[in-house]
């Protein structure tokens, strides 16, 4: 009996059984799957941080902007001359916003989101006079001031700059 037990775990040790190959690929090609899932997760973690960043930021951004600007109202002269850096601040973000979209930092439901807010803020009047003052005042580095979102406005919010070329 002895004997018998010998020589089977040499059979195994010069050729395992072909199930035990076969369960150390399935087992192997698991592995790689969960593998490549965690890493798409985390991925996709990092990218929703990076986001609700950018969202965070706008918040902060919006509250030093008069709420009358945000409820379709325009300012007086003095209320837009004392809000004129944030909108400033604003179309600065909403350019990066853009860009980041452009190199594809920017998920899908956010950047509909976003596109959506920017296209909104943008026709109210307190910001499209903010707007147009800062496009006229830099129309001529257009190609170095807020490209991006003017491009954007150009093709009236109907692009994704994920495509562009």
């Amino acid at each position: 009996m002895n004997l018998d037990l010998v020589w089977l775990t040499d059979s195994i040790r010069d050729k395992p059984p072909e199930w035990i190959s076969a369960m150390a690929a399935v087992v192997s090609v698991l592995g790689l799957f969960l593998v490549w899932r965690q890493l798409s997760l985390a991925k996709r973690i990092a990218q929703l941080a990076f986001e609700d960043d950018l969202e965070r930021e706008y918040r902060d951004l919006v509250k030093e902007i008069p709420t009358k600007a945000l409820l379709d109202s325009d300012l007086d002269d003095s209320e837009y001359q004392k809000a004129f850096d944030e909108f400033f601040r604003y179309f600065d973000l909403s350019n990066t916003q853009v860009m980041l979209r452009r190199q594809d930092r920017i998920g899908d439901v956010a950047w509909k989101n976003w596109c959506m807010g920017m296209r909104f803020n943008l026709s109210l009047p307190a910001f499209y006079r903010a707007w147009g003052e800062v496009k006229t005042r830099t129309s001529e580095q257009s190609n170095e001031f807020f490209s991006e979102l003017r491009r954007l406005e150009a093709d009236e919010f109907q692009s994704d700059p994920k495509h562009w070329k």
